[in-house]
């Protein structure tokens, strides 16, 4: 049984912070899988927070980690309104203008829900490039 498998035994109990810890860990392991190189994580600026930053291929992407218990009334994806997108786009620029980036980015989601009927078990949803014509 892995680290990642062991901890999610035990994320009813979790306090949130540690859920989305644990969320990152599994948002990393399937980004890595997709191919993508993660630079860095958590990531903190003024104007807010980046989950996981990595290349896809020669793409600067960030990726927002949002995990949920359930997702019957809204998907984990569906949970990022435009106040986080604002967000996400002015933490994003401030990133490329710390690394003075100068070729493509783009800013997409994992979502995560735990699945109460599989101890450990979980399912995950990716939208890319959310901000497609806004930045």
């Amino acid at each position: 049984m892995s680290t990642l498998e062991r901890k999610a035994k035990y994320m009813d109990k979790m306090p949130n912070k540690d859920l989305g810890n644990w969320g990152e860990d599994v948002a990393s392991s399937i980004v890595l899988q997709m191919g993508y190189r993660i630079l860095t994580r958590n990531v903190t600026f003024r104007r807010g927070e980046l989950d996981i930053v990595a290349m896809d291929d020669d793409e600067l992407v960030i990726v927002e980690v949002r995990v949920r218990s359930r997702s019957d009334i809204q998907s984990p994806v569906e949970s990022v309104g435009p106040r986080k997108i604002k967000s996400l786009v002015r933490a994003g620029r401030a990133l490329v203008e710390q690394l003075e980036w100068e070729g493509p980015w783009r800013i997409d989601i994992l979502g995560i829900t735990l699945k109460p009927e599989d101890v450990g078990g979980y399912d995950w949803e990716y939208a890319k490039n959310i901000t497609l014509g806004m930045m």
